[in-house]
């Protein structure tokens, strides 16, 4: 798993964005897939999620991911919830001591989001749709809603794909020209196709975090597009022709020693 300095340095929070190195499952998920949504076996995902709980420290119920739709959602967890009732939502946060808190991803990016003082912790799931629709400012006011002060929120942005990786057609384009001419500076020309263009998905999510108030913005840096030892990656398998592809969890938890 891989830790951030800015979060690991704060009291009283653990967090982990977990590779996919670490676990039991096979084939194209090899090894630690993290998401029910795959066609991996549901005994291996449990496994996997097992492990990642206890290396955040809690028990294997008390690590909760939300089912994703790509929207501006948030969720406040005050408990842990089962596979078969997970919320629809795209952002957690909670203030629950032991309760670690996620969000998978395979390509899309992953943020983690502490404030420490307030102990209140959140989990952002931001592709392009949810990022432009606003997840990111929902997730910071779910925690404010908390208790947080959001000039105190540390942000992280976890692995995810990157530019050089990310090319999207001229329907994106148009939107994010749509919502803001200033978005324009977040893609360059394809010299792979003509109308794509290639897309700068972490600077628009820190860019949206600044906008927001969020003065320490951190990012790990890493490509699960390009670095496929490592990571998962949804476009990666897609051009591949493979059938499916593991999901990683990224997760935060605010520990009993804070």
């Amino acid at each position: 798993m891989l830790q951030a300095p800015s979060l690991s340095k704060l009291s009283g929070i653990r967090h982990a964005f977990f590779t996919r190195a670490g676990g039991v499952s096979e084939g194209v998920y090899t090894s630690l897939n993290g998401g029910w949504g795959s066609k991996d076996n549901p005994a291996r995902v449990k496994e996997n999620r097992a492990r990642m709980a206890t290396a955040l420290g809690v028990a294997a119920d008390c690590l909760v991911t939300a089912y994703q739709t790509h929207s501006p959602e948030v969720v406040t967890a005050v408990r842990p919830w089962g596979l078969d009732n997970r919320p629809e939502a795209d952002a957690i946060v909670t203030t629950i001591t032991g309760l670690a808190i996620g969000v998978t991803t395979a390509d899309c990016g992953p943020i983690l989001l502490a404030e420490a003082q307030a102990r209140v912790v959140g989990a952002a799931h931001a592709g392009w749709r949810g990022a432009l629709a606003g997840v990111i400012e929902a997730t910071v006011e779910a925690m404010e809603q908390c208790g947080a002060e959001r000039a105190r929120i540390v942000a992280v942005l976890g692995p995810m794909i990157r530019q050089p990786s990310y090319e999207v057609g001229a329907e994106v384009v148009a939107k994010f020209a749509d919502a803001d001419r200033a978005n324009m500076r977040f893609f360059k020309p394809s010299a792979q196709k003509s109308g794509h263009a290639l897309f700068d998905l972490p600077r628009y999510i820190a860019a949206r975090l600044a906008a927001a108030g969020i003065r320490q913005v951190e990012d790990i840096g890493r490509c699960t597009y390009a670095e496929a030892d490592d990571f998962f990656s949804y476009r990666r398998s897609t051009h591949r022709g493979e059938a499916d592809y593991g999901r990683h969890v990224n997760a935060i938890r605010i520990t009993e020693d804070g």
